[in-house]
């Protein structure tokens, strides 16, 4: 038996970026940005991000170009896919996403009535604006 299975929890890094299709299918595309925080040998604090690109279709799709802005704190299962391509100079190009099938948008909701978390599927609050402040992940934090 084979898995192909990906969950990441992370920051939006832009904007996403939502298109129609000709055949009428909706897609949606965006960064999201993980961190890993550690101390080093020498007791020095040391931080490395991992970007990854995220591709969503369909109603899921819809609802990430609707309610995701760049900084949101994001939660997103999915499986790995590479793409190929011929560039315009004629090699060929490489791209690896996560097609998402599922998402929880974990920003505070924007009542100020404390962090709230919204799952792909219900009725899901606009986020507040809020300063970006970047943070360890703590267990607690996540959804599972």
């Amino acid at each position: 038996m084979d898995l192909n299975r990906a969950t990441i929890l992370g920051r939006l890094t832009r904007d996403p970026e939502m298109k129609s299709l000709p055949s009428g299918k909706t897609v949606t595309s965006f960064s999201l940005a993980t961190s890993r925080v550690w101390t080093d040998g020498n007791g020095v604090k040391q931080k490395q991000s991992e970007y990854h690109n995220i591709v969503m279709w369909g109603k899921l799709a819809e609802t990430a170009g609707q309610y995701l802005k760049k900084a949101s704190r994001l939660y997103v299962e999915g499986r790995i896919q590479t793409r190929d391509w011929a560039g315009k100079d004629g090699v060929k190009k490489y791209r690896t996403e996560i097609v998402a099938d599922n998402m929880i948008m974990l920003d505070g909701k924007s009542t100020g009535e404390g962090a709230g978390k919204t799952s792909y599927g219900s009725t899901p609050t606009a986020p507040a604006p809020q300063e970006v402040v970047e943070e360890e992940i703590k267990v607690e934090d996540i959804p599972f």
